[in-house]
Order: C-alpha cells, then sequence, then structure tokens
C-alpha cells in the first residue's frame, strides 16, 4: 500500500446490488445515481456487481450477445472513470471484453481516483451449468507470473484482490490473491436460485456461498467483499422460468464476521468502514500464513491423486 493508505488504514467501502432495468442507459443511469449516494456517504471505494450494464445474457447460447462486447477502455470504463473523477473514488466495475476477433472475457476493470485504468482482471473459473453458459462466450483468463492470473490490482486505497463470481468457490484463487499482497478480496457476482428448486435446496445454496467467501477471509486474515445481482430474470430462450438471483451482497471482516449484507430480493446500495490494519491484528493471533507447510503441498498442482 502507499504512504497515503498506510496512514489511514480505515477505508469507507460501498456497493450497489441491482436488479436489471431493461437497458443498459436505464442500468448505468441507476448505477450513476447510486454511486453518487455512495459519495455523499464518503465512500473511498464502490463495487459493482458482475455484468451489471445489462441482463445476465448467459442463460442462453445466442451469437447476437457478442454484440454487446467492448474493450477494456470502451464506453463502460469511459463512463466510470467520469464517475471515479467526479467523486474522487475507486470504483471496481465490469465488462465483457472483446479482446480481439472471436476472444472474448468476462473481465473486472478497477477504475483509479484520477479516472485512470488501475488494471483489470479476467475472470479464470467459467461455469458451465444450465442457466449459466458462461464457456460459449468467455474464454478464461490467462496466467502469467506477476503480470496476470491472481495479482492484486495496485490502487491509491490499498491492493485489490479483484475475482470474479465462479472463482470465489475456489480457496487456491483466494489464496494466492493473499500471497501476493492483497488488502481486500473482492467478488463482483451474478448467481441465483433456479426457481423449480425447494426452498430447503435454496437455503443450503445460498448457505454454502456465504460459508465458502466467510472461510476464504478467516483463511487468509483478510476482508471481502461480495456484490451480487438480484432480480428475476427471464429465460430468452423459454426453456426455464430463469434465474432469480440471490442477492445477499456482503462485506466481511478478517474473520470472516459479516459487517454488513443486503437484502435477498431488493435492490440495496449499502456502505460500511473496513479497518484494513485488523488483518495484521487476526495474523498474529490466527497465524495461518506461519503455519502453511508449503513444502507438503505439491500435489496440489495435479487435477486428482489416483
Amino acid at each position: 500500500m502507499n504512504q497515503q493508505s498506510e496512514a489511514n488504514k480505515s477505508l469507507k467501502v460501498g456497493l450497489i446490488q441491482q436488479k436489471h432495468l431493461g437497458s443498459r442507459a436505464r442500468n448505468l443511469d441507476y448505477t450513476a445515481e447510486q454511486i453518487n449516494h455512495l459519495a455523499l456517504q464518503g465512500c473511498n471505494l464502490v463495487v459493482l456487481q458482475e455484468l451489471h450494464g445489462s441482463a445476465y445474457f448467459c442463460q442462453t447460447e445466442n451469437t447476437d450477445h457478442f454484440d454487446q462486447a467492448e474493450a477494456i477502455k470502451g464506453s463502460t470504463f469511459n463512463f466510470l472513470s467520469t464517475l471515479a473523477i467526479q467523486h474522487n473514488m475507486v470504483i471496481v466495475g465490469s465488462i465483457f471484453e472483446k479482446r480481439a476477433s472471436g476472444l472474448y472475457h468476462n473481465t473486472a476493470i478497477v477504475i483509479e481516483r484520477d479516472g485512470s485504468l488501475a488494471g483489470y482482471y479476467r475472470k479464470m473459473h467459467i461455469p458451465d451449468d444450465p442457466g449459466y453458459y458462461e464457456k460459449f462466450y468467455f474464454t478464461p483468463g490467462d496466467y502469467q507470473e506477476n503480470t496476470q492470473g491472481y495479482i492484486p490490482v495496485n490502487t491509491s486505497i490499498g491492493k485489490l484482490g479483484v475475482m470474479v463470481c465462479w472463482d470465489q468457490w475456489f480457496p487456491e484463487a483466494a489464496r494466492l490473491m493473499t500471497l501476493a499482497g492483497a488488502d481486500i478480496l473482492i467478488y463482483p457476482t451474478a448467481i441465483g436460485w433456479n426457481t423449480d428448486d425447494s426452498a430447503s435446496e435454496q437455503k443450503m445454496q445460498l448457505d454454502a456461498w456465504l460459508t465458502i467467501q466467510r472461510s476464504h477471509a478467516i483463511a487468509n486474515g483478510i476482508p471481502l467483499i461480495s456484490c451480487n445481482r438480484t432480480g428475476i430474470e427471464p429465460d430468452p430462450s423459454g426453456q426455464s422460468q430463469g434465474i432469480h438471483f440471490w442477492g445477499n451482497s456482503f462485506i466481511s471482516g478478517p474473520q470472516g464476521e459479516i459487517l454488513l449484507q443486503a437484502d435477498a430480493n431488493q435492490t440495496a446500495t449499502i456502505n460500511t468502514t473496513i479497518n484494513l490494519s485488523q488483518s495484521e491484528k487476526v495474523r498474529q493471533n490466527w497465524p495461518f500464513l506461519r503455519d502453511r507447510r508449503i513444502d507438503s503441498y505439491q500435489q496440489l498442482l495435479q487435477r486428482f491423486m489416483k
């Protein structure tokens, strides 16, 4: 972290959990309104949900959706850059990136206070499940040591360990971000229920989602921000009832304690203060990083051991 953030380790952070409002223009107008609200609350960092400018289009495989893709420094970057300058804040956004003809990524972009691109992260783990046909659209991010993959984005408020949605289920990814010096783990997300699932199954899925992410905070002694979509988005093909995005965006401290959590079914613009210096105190009492037996983990590089 730089000298400014070292001197002040309290960080006001906010997130915007929103529904798809029917068009990109309406989505971005709402985002701008809510960022303004968070700026008035004194937020230094705002996190937006996965693919916040559009519907979650991956419910079906349709080549028409590739027309939505944009360059990293495309229209969404320009939009968020203006807001970052206006409000003197760091913003984590999400885009459908066109890297080259026929090569697309699900990419988080980090905008610095001065409107510049602080960095980006291309989603590494790509799901392919009913309603989440992301492998049709997205190429996994590259892994190049010290330049791509699980490398935090360095900003004026600290090193942000930004990943995307499906990445949140993998403890290896959270660990690598931490080992590379991340001060916070951040997950823009789009996950929800199949409306055909029973209430008990839906509860188990949500509990698992909350638990795995809180465990990343605990195992690494680090705060965590998870910003999810909310609302029901119909399946354009009509083959299912669509996805009921389960909201529940939350911010946790380095012991997995939930500092703030949104409702399942409502839009929510929420903020709280996190104390980055708390991570060091937690790690002194729970020295998980110290006690790692790195000499015994080589088999993690295998797909399976039998």
